[in-house]
């Protein structure tokens, strides 16, 4: 399947094509395969030419696409560049480790900042960069172990962005559910 996937591709290039479409280009590739293929698609990008993939492979498409256009049932949702669909579904919110926390979380409050823990030396900061939390750390003099900004991912963004778009949804199974009633189905047969 790859070996075709390949030579489709080619046969897509032999025009020398300024716009390229492709519908889920490493469908069938091994990872050498998806890697030659990325970079191959970049590669065109880079010389001016315009380059659609359509796939839905998110993570994917987080690692080749600029830009991505969104569509559900046959509408366009969204035009707009991966980096900044992922910032604008992202909570911006910063995963902190200090053996000083509670100092950390006194110093940090502010008008809307959020400060959270779990767990004792963990804080979760929202309303603040990591950047600025490091900043107002040095200058009070506190030990940070962690200061990690917290990413949403395409899939994730995606997944929201379309939840009352898809046409059809699958749900997870209710486990106990299914257990009672295959239960039941055995003790009435």
């Amino acid at each position: 399947m790859g070996m075709g996937q390949r030579l489709g591709i080619a046969a897509a290039l032999l025009g020398d094509p300024e716009v390229l479409i492709l519908d889920e280009p490493i469908n069938g590739l091994d990872p050498e395969g998806i890697r030659w293929i990325r970079e191959l698609l970049r590669g065109l990008a880079a010389e001016g030419r315009t380059v659609f993939l359509s796939s839905h492979l998110m993570s994917e498409m987080s690692v080749t696409a600029d830009h991505l256009i969104i569509i559900g049932r046959g509408r366009l949702i969204r035009d707009v560049s991966l980096a900044g669909f992922v910032a604008e579904w992202s909570k911006h919110v910063v995963h902190v480790r200090s053996p000083q926390a509670a100092q950390l979380r006194e110093a940090i409050l502010g008008p809307d900042i959020r400060v959270s823990s779990e767990q004792p030396g963990a804080l979760q900061i929202e309303g603040v960069s990591a950047e600025r939390i490091g900043d107002i750390a040095a200058r009070n003099g506190l030990v940070l172990h962690e200061l990690t900004p917290e990413k949403t991912s395409l899939e994730d963004a995606f997944m929201e962005l379309t939840r009352e778009e898809t046409e059809y949804r699958t749900t997870t199974p209710d486990h106990d559910n299914l257990a009672a009633s295959d239960r039941q189905e055995r003790t009435a047969a």
